[in-house]
């Protein structure tokens, strides 16, 4: 079942704007900046309004299509199957690298371990330096 579709059977009108936003959102490959996302939506389709972007973002990660993550430069989503992993990103130059779930057990582990906390490592980003701004 398409992303339409599950909205639809939620008994959500598919809108020319609701159906441009979900278009764009299956359109695009991996993560999906809010204002990105409304640029490129306005600009197919003027007054296209920021807040119905948010709500079928968040509409979206409702019926489980989509995750977000919390990156320094604010929320992205992307889809919710390419969830699995642990965002990096530089805080001086802004290069973004993914860090897989296996590769951050030992990091989620230690945690558990020392905290009784089981973290969700993939719903934010880790901030720090790249080697290229490190050297």
């Amino acid at each position: 079942m398409d992303a339409v579709e599950i909205l639809r059977g939620r008994g959500l009108r598919m809108t020319p704007q609701r159906r441009a936003i979900v278009a764009e959102i299956m359109r695009t490959q991996g993560h999906i900046s809010p204002a990105t996302l409304a640029r490129t939506v306005q600009s197919q389709i003027p007054g296209v309004n920021a807040s119905t972007i948010y709500r079928t973002l968040a509409l979206l990660e409702e019926v489980g299509i989509l995750a977000h993550a919390h990156l320094e430069r604010g929320a992205e989503y992307h889809r919710a199957e390419e969830a699995g992993h642990v965002h990096l990103t530089c805080s001086r130059c802004g290069a973004e690298d993914d860090l897989s779930m296996a590769e951050a057990g030992q990091l989620q582990s230690l945690i558990e371990r020392h905290h009784g906390f089981h973290p969700d490592l993939t719903h934010f980003a880790i901030s720090g330096l790249c080697a290229g701004c490190r050297s």
